[in-house]
């Protein structure tokens, strides 16, 4: 490596965080809860340990300050310590936050979200996404008779549970025969996902996927998958986790005017807090109800699930996106940070190789190679240089406590890491900027 190219590396370390990690390790299996929280998502040695965050900024335990993106795994859409969030959950906190019978915020919670969210006519609220999805999935089984469950092929996550991880690339632990009963279909292909309900026909249980993700659905895409779900008699049910509130205040189903059965949120609906949501035509939820002559169905029955600081919480998340406009405040963020940052790799000469993709709400970046295929090595001396310049990117999906200030921030940032990027490129090699070993992918058989 010549001067220059080490001047460029720089000698950003987190010693504390590095002896954290290895604590971490020791107590919690893989360092950490979510796997896409892992110290392997980060380059070797420079994975921060978080110790407290506000707004749009959080501090590790080494005293460094970050702009961070894609806060708590999309969760976070209102910055971290939302003044109004914590403080209807504190005064629910301080009223009790679990009973042995249902309190009134469930009711005001429930009224409030399906106000927000009008396609749906009942909820059930829950603590993650999984267990939603998955009691969506059980009663669409229930409801149908059928065995089968139609996920998205093309979309990386639905749950934890074995239905959907037998099918990605580690399922250890999951017996064949469950995973044989996950098919699944191409987004944007209402032609493939026919000849799949033809070839499976009176099988498949409901077709499950994301509505919209980093591109738009096809013109008449989602309509149609509404008409091949009521002619084939399967049940549609939308992964609204990331979608909800991002792209409207009642998800993607609410900006693209079409209704599914059943619809899961999450994520942003808590900013921070634990709490989930199953939503979804009368006529399907009551079946996990009382007051239905069928057979009963075991939807959902979560000991926390109605915690009444997270409800509150829930409430007034939705509360601010209406009053505040923040979902159309989270668009002009994004597209102003798109802007930048691809006039940063442009300016650079690397245009082709860090590519922002994405809803200007939801914006992730592919780092690609010398011959255009997505680069883990890339990608670790990205977030590399991200990390020396005061930027924690796993992606570019912004929050709405994010100001002009941060973006041109990030923007110089980027402009820096791509002009080592370039020299990269030149060199044919990006070994000598990666510091260690390079960064992996989340679903992979072996560590």
């Amino acid at each position: 490596m010549t001067t220059e190219e080490t001047a460029d590396t720089k000698e950003f370390q987190l010693p504390r965080s590095r002896v954290a990690n290895e604590r971490l390790h020791a107590l919690i299996p893989g360092g950490a809860h979510t796997y896409a929280k892992g110290d392997d998502q980060y380059p070797e040695h420079l994975a921060p340990v978080i110790s407290h965050g506000r707004g749009a900024h959080v501090w590790d335990i080494d005293g460094n300050r970050y702009i961070e993106y894609g806060s708590g795994l999309r969760s976070v859409s209102l910055g971290h310590a939302h003044p109004r969030v914590n403080e209807a959950a504190r005064r629910e906190i301080d009223r009790g936050g679990n009973f042995v019978r249902p309190s009134m915020v469930e009711a005001e919670a429930a009224e409030r979200f399906l106000a927000t969210v009008p396609t749906a006519e009942m909820v059930k609220f829950a603590k993650n996404g999984s267990d939603v999805t998955t009691a969506a999935v059980r009663l669409a089984r229930a409801v149908t008779g059928r065995p089968r469950v139609a996920i998205c092929g093309d979309q990386p996550f639905f749950s934890v549970d074995d239905w959907f991880i037998g099918t990605t690339p580690m399922p250890a632990g999951i017996p064949a025969a469950t995973t044989e009963l996950t098919v699944s279909f191409p987004y944007g292909d209402l032609a493939a996902t026919e000849e799949l309900l033809t070839r499976y026909q009176d099988e498949i249980a409901c077709l499950i996927l994301e509505p919209a993700g980093h591109i738009e659905p096809p013109p008449g895409y989602l309509a149609g998958l509404r008409e091949l779900a009521d002619r084939h008699g399967c049940v549609l049910v939308f992964d609204e986790m990331i979608s909800g509130f991002r792209w409207s205040e009642a998800g993607a189903q609410g900006l693209y005017g079409v209704v599914p059965d059943l619809s899961t949120f999450g994520k942003a609906l808590g900013n921070g807090f634990a709490v989930s949501a199953l939503g979804g035509r009368r006529a399907l939820m009551e079946r996990g109800g009382l007051r239905h002559p069928h057979e009963r169905v075991f939807l959902l029955s979560t000991t926390h699930g109605a915690e009444t600081h997270s409800l509150a919480a829930a409430m007034a998340v939705q509360s601010t996106y209406v009053e505040e406009g923040i979902t159309a405040r989270l668009h002009a963020l994004g597209e102003r940070l798109a802007a930048g940052v691809r006039g940063a790799a442009s300016g650079a000469g690397v245009g082709e190789h860090v590519v922002v993709r994405g809803r200007a709400s939801n914006l992730v970046f592919a780092t690609l190679d010398e011959y255009g295929q997505p680069s883990q090595e890339y990608r670790t001396l990205f977030l590399r240089q991200l990390l020396a310049g005061g930027v924690l990117a796993p992606s570019f999906v912004v929050s709405s406590a994010l100001d002009d200030a941060d973006i041109d921030r990030t923007v110089d940032v980027v402009a820096q890491a791509c002009a080592v990027y370039r020299k990269a490129l030149d060199a044919g090699d990006p070994t000598p900027w990666l510091g260690g070993r390079p960064v992996k992918p989340v679903f992979r058989p072996l560590v």
